[in-house]
């Protein structure tokens, strides 16, 4: 059981200024109180480095030239302490019960790597589904801050730029680890014009652009990013 587990928050942070003293103050109201923050500053140039300095709660900082948000969190991870790992973006607000939510989730279950929840993307819900490797095939739809065992983590695919959650969850499933869902929104992400908290309707994605010579740099991107995860996991 992993009941008095220590919980290691990994916080990749580029450009989070305006954000990251929302994210940490939510972290450190936490019902749950055995954590430690490793935020990894990805070479910020805004007021990242001075909010982190100021900061009123112990935190580790790391600080590294712009190597983007998977570097950062395997980064994190090698410096984790605990037995968990919970990798949250720098514009996510935690609900006062999340990690205690998701830690119960876990010691139920334990066959399982990892638990995720419902959340909610500026006013948009996004509600999930159980667990289902195949499901997960067609789809990627849980989201990168979950909470999982250290010793089952396989690391970020630094490679990858895109839709790097489906691709930790496929590496997973394809080593025979299983996710718990939790029907409840735990968190909620502050929308940004850029960064990795970006996000189209879905009905974007199923509009043929290309067909009126319009061409969408996100959602190129985007369908740039599926392609390579379907060619590495062989899912055509």
């Amino acid at each position: 059981t992993y009941r008095k587990a220590m919980i290691s928050i990994i916080i990749p942070s580029y450009q989070h200024g305006n954000s990251i003293k929302q994210c940490l103050d939510a972290l450190f109201a936490q019902t749950y109180r055995n954590f430690e923050v490793i935020v990894v500053n990805d070479g910020s140039t805004d007021n990242t480095k001075e909010i982190l300095r100021r900061y009123n709660h112990p935190i580790t900082v790391v600080e590294q030239v712009n190597s983007g948000a998977n570097a950062a969190r395997n980064k994190g991870a090698k410096l984790a302490k605990g037995e968990l790992l919970l990798f949250c973006d720098a514009d996510l607000i935690a609900n006062s019960n999340m990690l205690l939510e998701m830690k119960q989730a876990l010691d139920s279950n334990p066959n399982a790597a990892f638990v995720y929840s419902d959340f909610m993307w500026g006013l948009k819900t996004f509600k999930l589904f159980p667990y289902s490797k195949e499901t997960l095939q067609t789809k990627n739809y849980i989201h990168t801050s979950s909470l999982l065992l250290k010793q089952h983590f396989p690391g970020f695919d630094e490679s990858i730029k895109r839709l790097q959650d489906w691709d930790l969850w496929l590496t997973m499933s394809e080593s025979g680890y299983k996710g718990v869902y939790i029907p409840k929104i735990l968190f909620k992400v502050l929308p940004r014009k850029s960064g990795i908290s970006g996000w189209l309707p879905s009905f974007v994605y199923k509009i043929p652009w290309h067909k009126f010579g319009i061409s969408i740099k996100r959602l190129d991107s985007y369908k740039q990013a599926e392609q390579i995860i379907r060619k590495k996991h062989s899912l055509f």
